[in-house]
């Protein structure tokens, strides 16, 4: 079944990949697009999302254009400024929060007005691992990104007994025009980063498999579990966290190999 999906900063990089996959697997898509050119192939809607009547008259052009409310949102879009504290104004702190966090609740909430009309949906928030980690001279930026958890947790809370999903990705550095015009340094620093999140990554997974042996000997001693059964549950535990960390280390490297090489 195709479904009708917006993709907003849909004109290059990240959004432009995320609306072209989208339409590859028979779905109707829609992007929004403001100083870009819009991209071939795909429908697009001149949005500024630091505009809700900007937000508000793109929708209705998808929906019209499309046939449908929109069942699927990207909230994609978004901006950076990127210096140190002592040096950010109050506008290059307040107008990353708009066009990253503050946009993502409006297009989040026009969205889900369809959603639960039709009791189904799927919101996406493109997120950085910035906002999980932290970076020197993006505290307006990371802020943004940090904020979008918080907001997707109390909306998946929200709507999911609509059948409305609200999920968060927090991708590392990926090579766009926003990475591109990062000094060399900066992009090794922003590699290091995302080296440092997958190591928290692996450190979850042990705690958790930890967590779930001590679990299993608990069942065990309280006789509420065959030894076969712990047994068999312990092998297939560890054999998913060995494949965690694999994936895990492959997907580092990978990144790693590939901004290094910009």
């Amino acid at each position: 079944m195709t479904r009708v999906v917006l993709v907003t900063g849909g004109a290059r990089g990240i959004g432009l990949a995320v609306a072209q996959r989208f339409a590859a697997l028979g779905d109707r898509v829609a992007v929004t697009y403001r100083s870009a050119d819009p991209p071939d192939g795909l429908f697009a809607v001149k949005c500024d999302v630091t505009s809700s009547t900007d937000v508000d008259e793109a929708f209705k052009a998808v929906e019209e254009q499309l046939g449908s409310p929109i069942e699927v949102l990207v909230s994609n879009a978004g901006m950076n400024k990127d210096m140190l504290l002592l040096r950010m104004g109050e506008d290059d702190f307040t107008s990353v929060i708009d066009a990253n966090l503050t946009a993502a609740y409006r297009v989040s909430k026009r969205a889900a007005q369809g959603m639960l009309r039709a009791r189904r949906g799927r919101i996406v928030l493109v997120s950085s691992v910035v906002g999980l980690l932290g970076s020197a001279g993006q505290a307006n930026y990371a802020a943004s990104k940090a904020g979008m958890v918080g907001f997707a947790r109390s909306l998946a809370r929200e709507l999911g007994s609509r059948s409305i999903t609200v999920n968060v990705v927090a991708p590392g550095p990926v090579e766009t025009d926003m990475t591109a015009a990062l000094s060399e340094q900066r992009r090794k620093d922003l590699v290091k980063i995302a080296k440092k999140s997958g190591e928290e990554c692996k450190v979850a997974v042990r705690k958790a498999r930890h967590e779930a042996l001590d679990l299993l000997t608990e069942l065990k001693e309280g006789g509420d579990a065959s030894e076969d059964e712990v047994d068999r549950a312990k092998k297939k535990a560890e054999e998913l966290v060995s494949e965690a960390g694999q994936s895990i280390d492959q997907i580092i490297a990978t990144k790693e190999k590939e901004i290094l090489a910009i």
